[in-house]
């Protein structure tokens, strides 16, 4: 079936507003559709710029403490909080940090965080890896860091379900305080019933969560094993099928290596059993948008017209083709101007 043709069944119920929102993105990927070359653009790219950035420490209500990064001004007229997506980390947000803040400049503040067991941040114990306490974490971030002033939120993946479960929890923050939320390759519910959830449903990872049970130490000593056997489930569909930068590959491959394998496994039941729609009423309030490769097997398609059904009218929704799951990565000119684009239309520009 041609991709049109699954397009329009998809949008199902969305109808012609569905379609025209997608053909805006048509356009925008009609002119960064990438030639198949044998040069990597990005091989001398510093993926770790966002580490000589502003560090601070947020303590989360547990005490477990998060670790932070901040580009621009404290006292700019607007900020934007990142969220990263599972296994992975702030740094993945590298090409919108380098761009936007060239873009930006003093106008806007970036605001970027480790979860809970990710990256720079504190161990989580196995009961505190939850979307509720991700979004608790998340509302810690924004009262410490950003205390007064208009916020938008964007969030990758488990990054978006945290948003969305502030939305839940905190409702009054939002249209106050958050004037804008971005998600992209993310999904309000059903993880378990399709793309990942299906890689999840299997004795291997059964086998990894009793491991990490019973013997922690013995599990994160031999990671080498780990990662061979549980690479191929974690990386399913990080990609679309004709990306082409083995340094951008290589990179995401090393975030998910050096996440801690009982963080892993303890947020993976959390991704299963994650249901956020309570959330999306509150953010149908608000100036929205939402951003999917067409071939993201971790969360696909689907899941983001669904958002886009529920979050219209002041919903924007982007499809990139030729991406997976790690979208912003892979077509980030794409990703940066929607993120942009959200941000000019809540400051009224």
């Amino acid at each position: 079936m041609e991709r049109s043709g699954r397009l329009e069944i998809l949008a199902g119920s969305a109808g012609v507003a569905t379609l025209g929102a997608l053909a805006v993105g048509a356009a925008v990927r009609s002119i960064t559709r990438r030639a198949p070359t044998s040069v990597d653009p990005n091989s001398i790219e510093d993926f770790g710029l966002i580490y000589d950035d502003h560090a601070s420490i947020v303590v989360a209500d547990d005490g477990v403490p998060l670790a932070v990064r901040e580009v621009g001004p404290s006292d700019a007229p607007l900020t934007v909080v990142f969220v990263h997506g599972f296994c992975l980390r702030m740094s993945t947000w590298h090409f919108q940090r380098r761009d936007l803040a060239t873009q930006w400049g003093d106008d806007v503040r970036m605001v970027f965080f480790d979860h809970r067991g990710h990256g720079e941040s504190g161990q989580a114990s196995p009961k505190s890896c939850t979307i509720t306490q991700m979004a608790a974490d998340l509302e810690a971030v924004l009262r410490s860091v950003v205390p007064v002033g208009p916020v938008v939120l964007v969030g990758h993946s488990m990054g978006g379900m945290a948003i969305m479960a502030l939305a839940s929890r905190r409702p009054e923050l939002f249209g106050t305080r958050v004037i804008g939320v971005g998600l992209v390759a993310s999904a309000a519910h059903g993880i378990a019933e399709a793309g990942l959830g299906r890689g999840l449903q299997n004795p291997l990872v059964d086998a990894f969560r009793l491991s990490v049970r019973q013997a922690p130490r013995a599990v994160e000593a031999g990671r080498g094993l780990t990662r061979l056997l549980m690479a191929p489930v974690l990386t399913a569909g990080s990609f679309g099928s004709t990306f082409h930068s083995p340094a951008v590959a290589e990179f995401v491959e090393s975030v998910i290596q050096r996440t801690r394998i009982d963080t892993v496994v303890n947020f993976l039941r959390a991704l299963e059993e994650h249901d956020e729609t309570a959330g999306l009423a509150v953010l149908s309030g608000v100036d929205t948008m939402v951003a999917c490769g067409y071939e993201d097997k971790v969360t696909p398609l689907p899941n983001s017209v669904e958002l886009h059904n529920k979050l219209s009218p002041k919903c924007e929704l982007v499809g990139v083709a030729d991406c997976g799951h790690m979208v912003m990565l892979e077509n980030p000119a794409v990703i940066t101007a929607a993120i942009a684009a959200l941000v000019r239309r809540v400051a009224g520009q």
